[in-house]
């Protein structure tokens, strides 16, 4: 890959509020040019205004649309190349299986798992040679963790989504998987219990940058929630899921 800080144009998806928003900013400090996506093209617009002249461009996209990501896809291309992209896009909604509302937890595969591949596949064809891509999965991917229902399954499925990319397509791109653990957001506001080593969006996005700018192929962070949670996943069942049980009320 690139010598970090060499980026210069960053897709972010996504980039409306939270993790995303708080990227775009990042980029745009240390000298970045960024696509800002999501669908609050309201908000895109204000996110851009805040920037200098000319760093940031809106091209407002629904992840869980692919006609509507083929038309963002021809939009980023016409202004060349991308050195980076980032998806951030997701949904959220916290609750126990059996009260699941399904047209919500339709919603939420569409978005976090299917967007996530239309993303891959739109990446791959504005990306440079060598140019990176990573998909945000997440803490929860990591085992079956209670009140996790659909979201937690679908971050599993974006974890091995970029596994596989990473496989297939790993000569001609660079492909990375972001796991974070608790961000105060909009959807983790959601919430009603204490979350463990909550961070800021801002701290979320230094953490990321800092991430894809190594060579490693997950950017997982806090290291204090994470690795306990990666221990967890590689205990046998008859070990972990006692375990876990203990956190449903």
């Amino acid at each position: 890959m690139p010598d970090p800080g060499t980026f210069t144009r960053v897709w972010i998806i996504g980039a409306s509020d939270g993790i995303g928003a708080a990227l775009a900013r990042a980029c745009v400090a240390r000298g970045d040019r960024v696509v800002l996506s999501a669908r609050s093209a309201d908000r895109l617009q204000a996110l851009a205004e805040e920037m200098p002249n000319g760093v940031a461009e809106v091209v407002a996209m629904d992840i869980s649309d692919a006609a509507d990501v083929a038309a963002a896809t021809l939009r980023v291309q016409a202004g060349g190349s991308v050195d980076r992209v980032i998806n951030m896009a997701a949904l959220y909604d916290p609750g126990q299986v059996e009260d699941i509302d399904l047209i919500k937890a339709a919603q939420i595969v569409q978005v976090n798992l299917t967007g996530s591949l239309l993303v891959a596949r739109a990446a791959l064809e504005v990306l440079r040679p060598q140019g990176q891509i990573a998909l945000c999965g997440s803490v929860a991917g990591y085992f079956g963790l209670p009140q996790g229902q659909i979201y937690s399954a679908t971050k599993a499925g974006v974890a091995n989504l970029a596994e596989t990319l990473r496989n297939e397509v790993g000569g001609r791109f660079d492909v990375r998987l972001i796991s974070p653990g608790f961000v105060d957001t909009r959807l983790t506001q959601k919430n009603d219990f204490t979350m463990p080593g909550l961070l800021t969006a801002d701290r979320a996005a230094a953490e990321i940058l800092q991430g894809l700018d190594t060579r490693r192929f997950e950017v997982h962070f806090p290291r204090r929630l994470t690795w306990p949670l990666k221990l967890l996943r590689r205990l046998p069942y008859a070990l972990s899921l006692p375990l876990t049980r203990r956190l449903v009320r």
